[in-house]
């Protein structure tokens, strides 16, 4: 078996006996999950989650998908907790325990402050029967048979486990909350991502020139409204309505099939009925329409009158495509 083959059968079996690993979970799951998730949402602090070495990476991960989703959570790693970072516990938090084995020097020196504080514990553990099983309020199973690292020392199969966990924790919490895509847009404002949730048709019409043009004008008078306003359309308007739309290629359609140049006018080039958007709709929906019908601008307007045009390099300059 050559070098290539070895790799991919390795990174082969790495994967199904995670995935084995994770399926197993929903096996393991008990009513102490439901508690917890509803001990969460029903408390009114915050959620500390604590661990130690890779454990506390994954704390760190949970920690940050419980705060985009609408549960605050703080990050404290168990080493610094028992040197000074317990006072990041407040009264009514809620304490969530991440550790394999569950008896950890940390871990073991840790849960009994937390318990003396008289705050709530929930503990991620793959050991039930742990210090930190037997001391925690509710135990949330995170059992794996073998890591993948073949000498099964080195936390692969068990921190996929608690991340996965972690992960149910969150979306329960999310539909308990009602959490919408409008919510998900507040805590996630920066990047594609935030701004397929809020940004705006008008947003991007706005910045643009507008061009437009009346059913009479002339030819020239098209092509320099077409080249200053430099989004490679104009709209056709009579009475602040849109009647039409002249592009880049109806322009050259048109002057490859008329000779005589002089006598044309907007309304002899234009398409009819073009495609348009409301001002106010999602960005990401002016995307759809242009993929759908294969079109580069269209046409912006509210109340029924011409806005302006939103075009595709617009969605590509904010990331949207």
């Amino acid at each position: 078996m050559n070098t290539k083959q070895t790799i991919l059968k390795t990174a082969e079996s790495t994967i199904k006996l995670e995935s084995k690993a994770i399926d197993h979970l929903a096996e393991l799951l008990t009513e102490d999950f439901a508690d917890a998730v509803e001990l969460i949402y029903n408390s009114k602090g915050r959620v500390i989650i604590t661990g130690i070495g890779k454990s506390a990476i994954i704390a760190n991960k949970i920690v940050a998908t419980l705060n985009s989703t609408g549960t605050p959570a703080v990050f404290m790693h168990a080493a610094d907790a028992i040197h000074g970072d317990l006072g990041l516990i407040l009264q009514d938090d809620v304490v969530i325990c991440i550790s394999k084995s569950g008896n950890t020097p940390e871990i073991k020196v840790l849960v009994p402050l937390i318990k003396n504080a008289n705050n709530k514990m929930i503990a991620i553990t793959g050991n039930i029967d742990s210090f930190l099983g037997q001391q925690a309020d509710y135990i949330l199973n995170a059992f794996v048979a073998q890591e993948a690292c073949p000498n099964n020392l080195a936390p692969t199969t068990s921190t996929t486990a608690q991340l996965v966990i972690g992960d149910a924790l969150a979306v329960c919490l999310l539909e308990l909350r009602g959490f919408s895509s409008k919510d998900f847009a507040k805590y996630h404002p920066g990047g594609a991502l935030g701004k397929r949730l809020y940004l705006r048709v008008n947003d991007l019409s706005s910045q643009n020139q507008k061009p437009q043009v009346g059913l009479e004008a002339s030819l020239k008078e098209v092509i320099v409204e077409i080249t200053e306003k430099m989004l490679g359309v104009t709209a056709v308007v009579e009475n602040d309505k849109i009647v039409g739309i002249i592009t880049d290629g109806d322009l050259r359609r048109m002057l490859s099939k008329s000779d005589d140049l002089t006598a044309l006018k907007a309304k002899d080039i234009m398409s009819n009925n073009p495609r348009r958007i409301l001002e106010d709709a999602m960005a990401v929906d002016a995307k759809e329409v242009m993929e759908e019908f294969g079109i580069s601008q269209l046409l912006v307007e509210h109340d029924g009158k011409y806005c302006g045009v939103v075009h595709l390099h617009d969605l590509i300059k904010e990331g949207i495509i």
